[in-house]
């Protein structure tokens, strides 16, 4: 099968040109990120990441007002300058945790309009404090519409859920048949991300990830679709501190390139 890696630019502190160096240089096909919507700085990303031979994959976050007329106003201008970029593919993090079903709905369908007028997948990610922010929540938005198509980023669940979700195998199962892109950070019951996938004390919760993104893994296989996987464990405070000094624990960049050595060896050899 084919499975194409992105990095996240989040966290990132290098010059842009930098990081897409070292992006090339560890395997990956492309990076997700956000786009700024000045021209001028959005044309010189998007020459740099030409110039590596990278791919991109657009990425909005920005769900930050509370009123929805301004935010669906926001949110289509944000997903039109991504549009404007060619990516691979959006994804976004959509709408939010209070909204009703209908309001969300709207978000959701003015996503889908604007997929549909550029010929771009514009997908939805799983995230705490969106729309998609529980298992139980996300499986009644699936089962109600048969269109929408997720990220999967699934530390988020068992965060909101303090479980790996043993007593939600439905929902998950539909998440799993409904996801185009993963994010595959490893969470766990108290938080969305462990500090090290390193390290020998997350082996069954590493596993029970690895788990889940096979099964994504086998139904882009049976239907002859590329997959596509972000390595997204994040930096401070993502990723677990020190008291006092407030040090990572691990670095981000080196996780990351682990979790894209480890998935290319499951899914490419």
């Amino acid at each position: 099968m084919n499975v194409k890696f992105y990095a996240p630019q989040w966290g990132n502190t290098l010059p842009f040109d930098t990081f897409c160096e070292n992006v090339k240089s560890a395997g990956y096909n492309g990076v997700e990120l956000a786009l700024p919507f000045d021209e001028k700085e959005k044309e010189e990303i998007l020459k740099t990441v030409e110039k590596h031979g990278l791919e991109i994959i657009g990425q909005y976050w920005q769900s930050l007002e509370k009123d929805l007329e301004l935010h669906a106003e926001n949110y289509e201008k944000y997903l039109r300058n991504l549009i404007s970029a060619k990516p691979v593919l959006i994804n976004c993090q959509t709408g939010k945790d209070y909204y009703t079903f209908e309001q969300n709905k709207r978000l959701f369908d003015l996503a889908a309009k604007l997929s549909e007028e550029s010929g771009i997948e514009i997908i939805h990610e799983t995230h705490r404090n969106k729309s998609l922010y529980a298992a139980h929540v996300t499986q009644d938005y699936l089962v109600k519409l048969p269109d929408l198509r997720i990220c999967l980023d699934i530390s988020h669940w068992c965060n909101v859920h303090e479980s790996l979700l043993e007593d939600q195998q439905e929902a998950v199962e539909l998440a799993i048949s409904r996801a185009h892109h993963i994010h595959s950070r490893v969470g766990f019951q108290e938080g969305p991300q462990i500090n090290d996938p390193r390290a020998p004390e997350w082996t069954e919760i590493l596993e029970t990830h690895l788990n889940w993104w096979d099964r994504v893994a086998e139904s882009h296989r049976k239907a002859g679709r590329t997959m596509t996987i972000t390595t997204e464990f994040g930096p401070a405070l993502y990723m677990p501190v020190m008291p006092y000094t407030q040090t990572p624990l691990a670095n981000q960049w080196d996780v990351n390139v682990f979790m894209l050595d480890l998935l290319k060896k499951r899914y490419l050899s």
